[in-house]
């Protein structure tokens, strides 16, 4: 179903609530499925084996989901003129968030869960993948 099928979840949960794995799944074939893509293409292009490639798949799923989780929590917590965007604007337009559907410290907890997991998916590049695992603790310092 991909992006679109992604984006068509995400124009019903307006009109019906999803579950927090539901949005999930949305929220993973929308702006997961590019920053996933986006790891596993440089593991193809630099000629990773399978399971490397694996890993950084694992790695890009799990960095979508804090992406997405760090977004909602600056939407609904976030200050307008810091962002450069406007906020609270998911809540306003019934948007399908964990942050609605879990509150901000479920949403918190959640991210955190998707760090550790995005780290751990990395252990097999040792060292190596320490600027990826920065790059996941990242998403936690969004919201500090």
């Amino acid at each position: 179903m991909g992006m679109a099928g992604g984006q068509m979840l995400d124009l019903e949960a307006e009109r019906q609530p999803l579950e927090p794995e539901a949005i999930a799944v949305m929220q993973d074939m929308k702006t997961g499925a590019l920053i996933r893509f986006g790891c596993v293409a440089g593991a193809i292009l630099g000629g990773g084996a399978v399971p490397e490639r694996a890993a950084l798949e694992a790695y890009g799923r799990a960095l979508g989901k804090a992406y997405q989780v760090a977004d909602d929590l600056l939407d609904a917590t976030g200050d307008s003129a810091v962002m450069g965007k406007a906020a609270a604007k998911d809540a306003g337009a019934g948007k399908a968030t964990l942050v609605a559907r879990l509150g901000v410290t479920g949403a918190r907890a959640a991210l955190e869960n998707m760090v550790n997991l995005a780290i751990t998916a990395l252990a097999p590049f040792g060292p190596r993948a320490a600027t990826l695992a920065d790059a996941a603790r990242y998403m936690t310092s969004r919201i500090s």
